[in-house]
């Protein structure tokens, strides 16, 4: 995983219509949303994914953690989710990686491509995140179910039809 993809969480959040939907009515349910749609990405695509949210208004914030092996990233107090990507790209450049700004910010696009990263709306990562489900979903309708890595195939029969039936709340 060399490529990288810095997405600016709220700003996408504010621009993909169903994240912005939800946003007004629970957003920390539209930030883990976000978080699992980029996770999928980062297993489909081998990019390495990092999310910052602003936490530019909430005293002693400023935390990363690891979630689904998404580097989830808020900004320390005082500091603009911009601030933190321009850091947070100075950082991972090197020669052999590309560096990727998802932001429908046009200054911080600005900022990002100056400081050697590619921009990428955030309609964009939009469009890439559903192709790449939609590319996946179809693999797995491609795969025939005998070739399947799938658990039920090591079950005895009662076993399984035991198991169908708690599944389907019987």
């Amino acid at each position: 995983m060399d490529d990288v993809l810095i997405v600016d969480g709220y700003n996408v959040i504010g621009a993909w219509p169903h994240l912005r939907d939800l946003r007004e009515r629970n957003l920390d349910e539209a930030r883990d949303l976000l978080i699992e749609a980029i996770a999928d990405y980062q297993g489909y695509s081998g990019m390495k994914c990092i999310i910052v949210f602003d936490a530019y208004n909430v005293p002693g914030l400023g935390r990363q953690y690891n979630l689904r092996k998404v580097e989830v990233y808020y900004t320390k107090e005082k500091e603009t989710a911009d601030e933190c990507i321009e850091r947070l790209v100075k950082q991972l450049a090197r020669r052999r990686r590309q560096i990727y700004v998802a932001t429908s910010d046009f200054t911080e696009q600005n900022v990002a491509f100056g400081s050697g990263a590619l921009r990428l709306s955030a309609r964009e990562l939009l469009v890439k995140v559903r192709q790449s489900q939609r590319e996946v979903a179809e693999r797995v309708q491609e795969k025939p179910l005998s070739q399947r890595n799938t658990f039920d195939k090591h079950l005895s029969g009662d076993l399984r039809e035991l198991f169908e039936k708690w599944r389907k709340g019987q």
